[in-house]
């Protein structure tokens, strides 16, 4: 059943083309994700969906009857309602229903609107509405419903939005960036309810965790063409490798055939018989086909950073609290050479404190932090860039630096980085008011590489980005040599970036965890991370507070130290990845083309991979069987 048809739309704003003649429908139970660069459209395109804007041409067609419900980037609420008011102030059908009933109880001597009044009570389920609203806040953790809107954090108002959209039981919900400033507990909860509830839905977001649980289908939004990929976020990554190489030998076909026709072209006499000229037509087609190409970026850099010294930065019995709350509590740490760690924990447990205490933005109240002499930090916060009117892109961040270093004693400069972070030459000289909000982003992450730090501060670096981007900053960080330290919601992200995490529980309590994101889920047991003495409504999966003990309190005599752990859990990823490779190169002695020099080359990187994959295994073996003592 269709729910909604977009018919050859398109959008501009002045010169700048979003989209045009983009065409596609929904249908009943599907969970579309939608893919897309910043700056190409997709909050434009929502908003067209969502009847909140007017496309230049083309129309989208509604079913009759059913209810589409809009969840919006950053949402707009009253800020003068509590949070109580505020459901009641939202466009729910199942408001008006209630108020009908209460109408026609003032007038009983109205048999049929009473019954009829009753009978649509029955059918929305509006007799228990009250329990349900207050049921989803209370999962939301939104617990005070006299509070303000106006005091809310970002996390809060983007959880009250939802709580007004799910009570809607839209038969069609939209969503741009549902993720956006909700903590990990609060998004695998959303995971799992849009996973099983039967809601069709359309969303752009960056997590791809949520892409990949969550989607049955992805469309993606590239140079103005819509790939249609039934399946959730893996299976469009393989099958869009495979489109890509299928163009990569279409455009490389194109180009021989190029050569040939230039070259005939050039010895062609001025006068040209009919066949000819249908040639000549043909040429410039052939031209435009060898000469398109896909505007890809990687980031592989040899950054030749400064030299980290023998001490890098040291936190010494470190304290912090406001009034009540405790945030860290005689905290002790030592950073070590090239160590990654991610930061997770719910919002308000202290994390962007301990970042600004890091880099003595903030001092603690006790203890001492102590910062190597050669370290020179880079810091993403999420404050963003502050942009001077009139400026362009790279007048921005040429302001920070015009080169970085690379080894062999070459340099990239600020208009290639900015190339790498898909800011074409043309963007590079637009003025910064014309940009996106992911670009901006993207930007802001460039002003911070050019200075060449050597210990990476991010203060949720993912947020507003696409996933495009995501991409070439992944590429770009597991490239980078220094220190890495990571607050991020994005749990794609932190597993291929960190291995290491700090856990944020709340009242002070830090725990020191070897492995990444998944690593914990999965020692965890799909527990909820906060187990402190939070009396506050907590997920059905939630445990008591004693069952609560961190990796350190539950080894045993014979259990594995503390880089054995972490040891542990790397071998684990790597003989995934390795089994991968291995299965890919079986896989390659298919080809009925290879000549007998490949096969023996393959030959040889197959049993490399073999034998690293043996050692690998022997060693997980023997800490395995040592956990086991």
């Amino acid at each position: 059943m269709n729910y909604l048809s977009v018919e050859q739309i398109a959008k501009s704003y002045g010169e700048r083309v979003l989209f045009e003649n983009i065409s596609f429908g929904i249908n009943k139970d599907q969970k579309v994700g939608f893919v897309a660069k910043n700056g190409t459209g997709k909050t434009s395109l929502l908003n067209i969906i969502a009847g909140i804007e007017s496309p230049d041409n083309g129309q989208v067609v509604n079913r009759k009857g059913i209810t589409i419900s809009f969840l919006p980037q950053e949402p707009d609420l009253d800020p003068t309602l509590t949070v109580e008011e505020t459901i009641f102030a939202g466009d729910n059908p199942i408001l008006q229903i209630i108020a009908n009933y209460e109408k026609a109880l003032l007038h009983m001597e109205d048999t049929d609107a009473y019954q009829k009044a009753f009978d649509a009570m029955e059918v929305a389920q509006a007799w228990d509405f009250e329990t349900r609203y207050k049921q989803i806040l209370f999962k939301l953790k939104l617990d005070d419903l006299s509070r303000k809107v106006e005091l809310l954090s970002g996390g809060q108002k983007k959880r009250l939005a939802l709580a007004q959209m799910m009570l809607t039981n839209p038969d069609l919900a939209i969503l741009d960036e549902p993720t956006n400033h909700l903590d990990l507990e609060m998004i695998e909860w959303l995971e799992d309810y849009f996973r099983s509830e039967s809601i069709t839905l359309f969303m752009v977001t960056h997590d791809r965790y949520f892409l990949e649980n969550v989607c049955n289908e992805i469309v993606e939004l590239e140079d103005g063409v819509l790939y249609n990929y039934k399946g959730n976020y893996a299976y469009y990554l393989e099958n869009k490798e495979a489109r890509v190489a299928a163009f990569e030998a279409e455009t490389g076909k194109a180009k021989q055939l190029y050569k040939k026709e230039l070259d005939w072209m050039r010895r062609q006499p001025k006068a040209r018989t009919t066949k000819s000229k249908s040639r000549i037509d043909d040429f410039a087609e052939i031209k435009a086909r060898a000469h398109k190409r896909r505007n890809d970026n990687t980031v592989e850099l040899e950054i030749n950073m400064e030299r980290m010294g023998s001490k890098i930065l040291e936190f010494h019995k470190i304290s912090k609290s406001y009034g009540d709350l405790r945030l860290l509590d005689k905290f002790e740490y030592v950073f070590k050479t090239g160590e990654r760690i991610g930061i997770i924990g719910k919002n308000g447990t202290g994390k962007t404190t301990f970042l600004n205490i890091m880099t003595g933005a903030l001092l603690p109240d006790n203890g001492k932090v102590i910062v190597g002499d050669t370290i020179k930090f880079g810091y993403y916060t999420q404050k963003g860039i502050n942009i001077k009117s009139g400026q362009k892109v790279i007048d921005v961040i040429k302001e920070y630096g015009d080169h970085i270093p690379l080894k062999k004693g070459r340099t990239i400069s600020a208009g290639q980085l900015l190339e790498r972070f898909l800011f074409d030459r043309k963007k590079q000289y637009d003025f910064v008011e014309k940009l996106s909000g992911g670009e901006r982003k993207r930007l802001y992450l460039c002003t911070v590489f050019i200075q060449n730090p050597n210990f990476l501060i991010l203060d949720e670096p993912t947020n507003d980005l696409d996933v495009v981007t995501l991409n070439v900053l992944e590429q770009f960080l597991l490239d980078f040599p220094g220190c890495l330290v990571v607050v991020s919601h994005d749990r794609y992200f932190m597993d291929k970036i960190v291995d290491h995490l700090f856990v944020f529980k709340g009242n002070a309590v830090v725990e020191d965890f070897p492995g990444n994101y998944s690593d914990f889920r999965a020692y965890e047991g799909d527990l909820s991370f906060n187990k402190t003495e939070d009396k506050k409504p907590v997920l059905e999966n939630a445990t008591p507070d004693k069952e609560s003990k961190s990796w350190k309190e539950k080894q045993h005599a014979g259990a594995l130290s503390y880089n054995e752990q972490k040891e542990h859990a790397k071998l684990e990823r790597e003989i995934a990845k390795l089994e991968r490779e291995k299965e890919e190169k079986q896989k390659a002695f298919l080809n009925p083309d290879l000549t007998q020099d490949q096969i023996t080359e393959e030959s040889v990187k197959l049993q490399e991979i073999i034998t690293l994959l043996e050692a690998k295994e022997e060693r997980w073996f023997e800490l395995s069987a040592k956990m086991e003592e």
